[in-house]
């Protein structure tokens, strides 16, 4: 397991005892990246036992890698036989909203929605009619598997457990936890990132991607851009210690 430099790990909070926190960043379509992350948590508990390990995800499973689908088929099937919490992402906004507005295809595509369209066996064209956006929506909706459809219908906004806050792109400094707008918890950036004062909770978060994971006083960044850089980060919390596999 990685150790995290102790001068560099300030005691910002702590989980309940008997549970272990297993955070895992953005995966964004790397199925390869995130087998390999869940071989490490595997092996990571069978060497250390505890009574209750919970793995959360920070949201925006598709787009931009190749291998959306999989990843989501991983997932699922990583569910059965593991406590786990899915955050919502931004791309899974957009993946689902799709179905229902293919007219935002030119936005999402900028995202890397073709690389998700592309993963469920579609072969969108370079240029798209508005026909082509709408019978794209169509075929989408018919060759996702109803698990999926589930599981993105499920997806949680956001997850406290102890002194932790877990979500996608953050918070909204000066709003109370229980009255944060899903539009920031998805989206939100400088706002967030640059305020330094103390939240109600430290904010574990993906969604701007960093070179190496970020540990400040008042948040944790582990978005380390999966698909550009091939680092998928999962932090481990257990008691007040921070570290990862």
């Amino acid at each position: 397991m990685g150790q995290i430099d102790p001068s560099h790990n300030p005691k910002i909070g702590r989980v309940p005892q008997g549970v272990r926190i297993y955070a895992i960043g953005d995966v964004h379509g790397c199925v390869d990246l995130l087998d390999q992350v869940l071989a490490r948590v595997s092996a990571h508990l069978l060497q250390n036992p505890i009574e209750r390990p919970i793995q959360v995800f920070l949201g925006d499973y598709v787009d931009r890698g190749p291998s959306s689908r999989l990843v989501i088929d991983r997932l699922i099937d990583w569910s059965q036989g593991h406590e786990t919490v899915f955050l919502k992402g931004n791309h899974e906004l957009f993946f689902t909203t799709f179905l229902q507005d293919p007219l935002i295809l030119d936005a999402w595509r900028n995202l890397g929605g073709l690389e998700t369209l592309s993963s469920y066996g579609l072969r969108p064209s370079v240029k798209i009619s508005v026909n082509e956006q709408e019978k794209l929506a169509s075929q989408i909706d018919a060759v996702m598997p109803e698990s999926h459809k589930r599981f993105l219908a499920e997806l949680k906004p956001f997850f406290v457990c102890g002194d932790y806050y877990f979500v996608h792109a953050g918070i909204r400094p000066g709003v109370a936890l229980n009255l944060q707008k899903e539009d920031d918890l998805l989206w939100i950036r400088s706002d967030f990132l640059n305020h330094k004062e103390q939240f109600a909770k430290v904010i574990v978060h993906g969604h701007t991607p960093v070179a190496s994971p970020e540990i400040h006083a008042n948040r944790i960044n582990i978005d380390t851009g999966a698909y550009a850089t091939g680092i998928l980060t999962c932090l481990v919390i257990e008691g007040d210690n921070l570290n990862y596999v």
